[in-house]
C-alpha cells in the first residue's frame, strides 16, 4: 500500500508541474514587437506593425490590439535631455515614431474604419509613418493616407487603386432598401475621411467613383493627390 500511495503522489506532482508550464491563453509578445527592457540604454527601436493581405476581422483585431497596447502602455515614449550636450538640462518626453507597413487589395469596410480610428488615436501621442508597398487598394488607401502628414511613404512601384464600395445582399425589398442605405453611408464616410486625409476634395472623389470602374494610380499620382508624401 505504501508503494501505491507513493506512486499516486508522484503522478499528482507531475500533473501539477505540467499544468504550471502549460498556458494556452493568447498572449501578445511585447518583447518581440516592441523590444525588451535591455534596449532602454540604446533607446527604443522604431515600432513596426504590418498589414499584409486582405483586411479581415482577424487581421484588424491584431492591428487594433497592437495599437491599443501602444496607446495604453505608451511604448513609444522615452526620456532624453532637452539639450543633449548639457547633462544638467531638463528631461523631456520624446515619442518615437510608429511604422505601419501596408500592402493590401482591400477588404472589410467596418474593419477598415476600426483600424483607421485607432491610427487617429495613436497619432495624438506619436507620429504614425505609413509605408505603402506592392499594392495599396480600396480600404488600404484610407489607411495609408491616415499616417502623419509628411511621414507617409510609398514604394516607387506600388499600385494604388480606389473604387466604390462593393456590397452584396438579398431578401425582401425592405431589407434590400435598408442595406442600400448602409452602403451609401459607408461610401459617404469613406469619401469624407479620404478627403480629410488627402489633398483631394469630396467632389473630386465622388467624380472618380462615379466612373464605376477601378481607378488605378501610380506612386507619383498618389503623392500628387496627397495620399502619400514620399516615394521610396
Amino acid at each position: 500500500m505504501g508503494k501505491k500511495r507513493k506512486y499516486i503522489k508522484e503522478v499528482e506532482e507531475e500533473v501539477i508541474d505540467d499544468s504550471e508550464e502549460t498556458d494556452s491563453s493568447p498572449r501578445l509578445d511585447l518583447e518581440a514587437l516592441f523590444g525588451s527592457a535591455a534596449d532602454e540604454d540604446e533607446g527604443p527601436k522604431i515600432r513596426t506593425i504590418s498589414l499584409y493581405g486582405e483586411v479581415t476581422e482577424e487581421i484588424a483585431a491584431e492591428i487594433v490590439y497592437s495599437l491599443h497596447i501602444i496607446n495604453q502602455l505608451r511604448l513609444t515614449e522615452r526620456q532624453e535631455l532637452s539639450d543633449p550636450e548639457d547633462i544638467d538640462s531638463e528631461l523631456v518626453t520624446v515619442n518615437d515614431p510608429l511604422e505601419l507597413l501596408i500592402s493590401t487589395h482591400g477588404g472589410s469596410a467596418p474593419e477598415m474604419f476600426a483600424i483607421y480610428d485607432m491610427i487617429r488615436l495613436t497619432r495624438k501621442q506619436t507620429d504614425v509613418c505609413t509605408i505603402g508597398i506592392g499594392k495599396v487598394m480600396s480600404a488600404g488607401v484610407l489607411l495609408m493616407a491616415a499616417g502623419t502628414r509628411g511621414k507617409r511613404q510609398i514604394g516607387k512601384n506600388c499600385r494604388v487603386m480606389i473604387h466604390s464600395v462593393i456590397g452584396g445582399f438579398h431578401g425582401g425589398i425592405h431589407n434590400v432598401e435598408n442595406e442600400m442605405d448602409e452602403i451609401r453611408w459607408i461610401q459617404e464616410q469613406y469619401i469624407k475621411m479620404l478627403a480629410e486625409e488627402s489633398d483631394v476634395s469630396r467632389a473630386q472623389l465622388k467624380k472618380m467613383l462615379q466612373r464605376k470602374v477601378n481607378v488605378y494610380l501610380s506612386a507619383e499620382e498618389a503623392v500628387e493627390m496627397g495620399l502619400a508624401d514620399i516615394i521610396v
